[in-house]
């Protein structure tokens, strides 16, 4: 057996008196510079303060509403069309190249309560407070032609939402109980329910195109498989989910939008506790949407903003907002990574850009490199703490910031009363809860 050891000659590093110079190792390989360090520091310095300067995420605001946007869909195929429902039972389809609204549809009396395209982008379903599940096409009618949909189903209960198959001409609805329907048959080919409650909505699995998530008002996720006509199982939590969405690249995980501020990442194996808890939000959080990487996603809230959270961090990485923007209710994020979708309650759609200081439009060879060089940079650097510091300021609406500020001490408060009871009393009585686990409050098979 050979064994290999370190062997130093003491020569080349010891001092033979405290009055020589220090021997310090040199790299003669020309290649290489002396200050190479330092330099790419200032370089990674100058170019997070450049991306800080030239972050600019808001491009448009599409208006036409004349009430509040409910909800939205996006076009399979066509990346510049994107459908919105508002408050007064319209229905917009917009061309985002232009960013004009192409054709307006008086769909439902009442709200439009949730609205899904075809899996080819032929058609597209609405439903509403009128009881009604209706199937329009996606193309304007001819000249001289009615607009009318194509098949109309009146419903007993109302319905609080939609979603399409990702592959076969099946859909289903979610209200008094989730419904998955046939498109050829007017009573839907099976009903599962778990408790009696309201659904608000109801989400398909775009990899294991069978599963389907939805979450209902008596604070439970519920898990259903297609194949049989019972649910799988369910997560209960402390407050209420308002939506969630799957991850498009991996089929098991999937993240909820909840009441008490936070957004909880599951994966559907393990539900006793959530991959990952996403706190910054200060008030509901609404409407959820992955990115199409799969890597990031999108949150819209009631605190009149709109964060982007990395899957696998707990605080977001980008906060948008304006002083016009009210309650934020649905957002979309675009199918080429490139933009995002809001619809907020004060009739207006905003277009932001996913990246916020990304130069959009033809980029030169060079800057194309130059931008990726302090890519690398930003990354090499990103934990040194001037970096961090610039990188992490936004500047926040006073209203969030003071709730911010209020939350930490409330948080705190929590913390400090939890320590002491637990100084206090016998060793062991008050258990040691992880935050994960904190919300939870039982799974169901």
């Amino acid at each position: 057996m050979r064994v290999k050891v370190l062997s130093r000659n003491p020569d080349d590093y010891v001092r033979e008196t405290k009055l020589d110079l220090q021997r310090v190792p040199r790299n003669y390989d020309p290649a290489l510079h002396p200050f190479e360090v330092a330099r790419e520091y200032t370089r990674a310095l100058n170019a997070t303060k450049l991306e800080r300067v030239f972050a600019k995420p808001f491009l448009s605001s599409l208006d036409g509403h004349r009430d509040g946007v409910n909800c939205m869909a996006k076009h399979p195929k066509s990346l510049s069309t994107v459908l919105s429902g508002a408050c007064d039972g319209e229905v917009k389809i917009w061309n985002l190249t232009r960013r004009q609204c192409i054709r307006t549809i008086q769909a439902h009396e009442g709200f439009v309560r949730g609205m899904c395209a075809r899996f080819c982008g032929t058609s597209f379903f609405t439903v509403g407070d009128d009881k009604t599940i209706k199937q329009w096409k996606m193309e304007s009618p001819e000249y001289g032609e009615e607009e009318e949909p194509i098949h109309t189903i009146l419903g007993k209960t109302v319905y609080t939402g939609i979603d399409h198959h990702w592959k076969e001409p099946v859909f289903a609805t979610c209200g008094h109980q989730v419904d998955i329907w046939d498109e050829q048959r007017t009573s839907p080919k099976c009903s599962l329910t778990w408790g009696f409650d309201s659904i608000s909505s109801v989400k398909f699995n775009p990899i294991e195109t069978y599963l389907l998530g939805s979450c209902a008002s008596d604070r439970n996720i519920v898990l259903y498989d297609m194949r049989k006509s019972t649910p799988l199982k369910k997560v209960i939590l402390n407050m209420r989910t308002n939506t969630l969405c799957w991850n498009p690249m991996e089929a098991f995980i999937f993240t909820a939008a909840n009441e008490d501020y936070n957004l909880y990442t599951f994966d559907m194996r393990f539900l006793e506790s959530p991959v990952m808890v996403h706190m910054d939000h200060v008030s509901a959080v609404l409407d959820v949407d992955y990115s199409p990487t799969g890597k990031e996603f999108v949150s819209a809230s009631f605190d009149k903003s709109i964060r982007i959270f990395p899957v696998d961090k707990g605080h977001s990485r980008e906060v948008y907002h304006t002083k016009r923007m009210q309650h934020v209710i649905t957002v979309k994020w675009t199918s080429d990574n490139k933009y995002i979708l809001c619809g907020s309650d004060e009739m207006n759609i905003r277009l932001w850009k996913a990246n916020a200081s990304e130069k959009l439009g033809v980029l030169a060879p060079r800057e194309k490199a130059a931008m990726n060089y302090n890519q690398k940079l930003k990354e090499k650097f990103q934990f040194h703490p001037q970096i961090r510091r610039i990188a992490q300021h936004r500047h926040l609406p006073k209203s969030i910031y003071c709730q911010i500020k209020e939350q930490r001490i409330m948080r705190e408060a929590r913390r400090r009363k939890e320590l002491n009871r637990r100084k206090h009393s016998k060793p062991g009585s008050v258990p040691l809860v992880p935050e994960r686990k904190k919300h939870i409050v039982a799974v169901v098979k």
